[in-house]
């Protein structure tokens, strides 16, 4: 522990670490909190695997693979958006394609570049150690862009999670609002992706949340439990992996998933005491 706080204090490397897990932890719990109510993970990791094409491309003509992150993320939620609302019988047969074209687009494109990077395999995997500081202005700035929409449209988002056809009925543009609400999932993922790539992704944005609902009594604390769960999850993970040199990404998705079942023991023991007292 000693030692992580001096390597924090005297290497830049780390503390964008640091950053960058609190950054992805206002993100994910409050995108995952959506997730979580709206019961749509499986549309979350079409959208994370779909981001690995879009990469794979960027890097091949010269941009930043994030860029490309941002544009597939986006593109993929649109899809898959419009899919579900319109065709919902072929949602999963769609989810499961681009779930797949992606990654295979990904490899190829990746397979295909000049010079071919290792660095590019970190966003597979996770390597938050490896992201560098302009990274962290602009995952600052799409962080700063989902907090002011989910403000903004806070009301018809919660009408769309729990009732779509009462939004109907009360005007609210249901495919706008939905559309919306999955652009913004789209950005969370290429968000999370830098901190633990893309095959640990939908557990970062899903296990915080869904620990916050046992505890949470309204969507807003959910969101702010879910933030400071995420935060706890993340630091703890960098500090167990520094010393034994164990990938940050992984040891973060174990802590929080450990945290998760935990509260499930937890409170499947409460409300069996509850019963047995009432």
């Amino acid at each position: 522990m000693f030692e992580f706080v001096e390597v924090l204090k005297s290497h830049g490397f780390m503390q964008n670490a640091v950053i960058i897990g609190l950054l992805a932890s206002v993100a994910c719990g409050v995108m995952g909190t959506y997730v979580v109510v709206k019961r749509i993970v499986f549309i979350s990791g079409g959208i994370s695997h779909t981001v690995l094409g879009g990469m794979g491309i960027a890097y091949y003509y010269g941009y930043h693979p994030i860029h490309g992150a941002v544009v597939s993320a986006l593109v993929a939620a649109v899809v898959i958006g419009l899919v579900s609302l319109r065709y919902h019988q072929y949602e999963d047969t769609i989810i499961g394609a681009l779930w797949a074209i992606g990654m295979a687009v990904g490899i190829l494109f990746i397979y295909k570049t000049p010079g071919y990077s290792i660095d590019l395999m970190s966003y597979l995997f996770g390597n938050i150690l490896m992201v560098k500081r302009e990274s962290v202005y602009l995952l600052a700035s799409l962080d700063a862009l989902i907090v002011v929409l989910v403000f903004l449209f806070y009301k018809r988002f919660l009408a769309v999670c729990f009732d779509e056809e009462y939004s109907q009925l009360q005007g609210i543009g249901v495919v706008t609002t939905y559309l919306l609400l999955l652009c913004l999932i789209a950005l969370t993922v290429v968000i999370l992706i830098q901190v633990v790539g893309i095959i640990l992704v939908i557990a970062l944005l899903t296990l915080p949340a869904a620990t916050a609902r046992y505890y949470a009594r309204s969507l807003v604390q959910m969101m702010i439990l879910a933030s400071f769960l995420g935060a706890a999850f993340t630091t703890s993970g960098l500090i167990v992996s520094y010393q034994p040199d164990l990938p940050a990404g992984a040891t973060i998705i174990l802590i929080a998933g450990l945290a998760y079942l935990l509260a499930t023991v937890f409170k499947g023991l409460t409300l069996r005491f509850h019963g047995r007292r009432d």
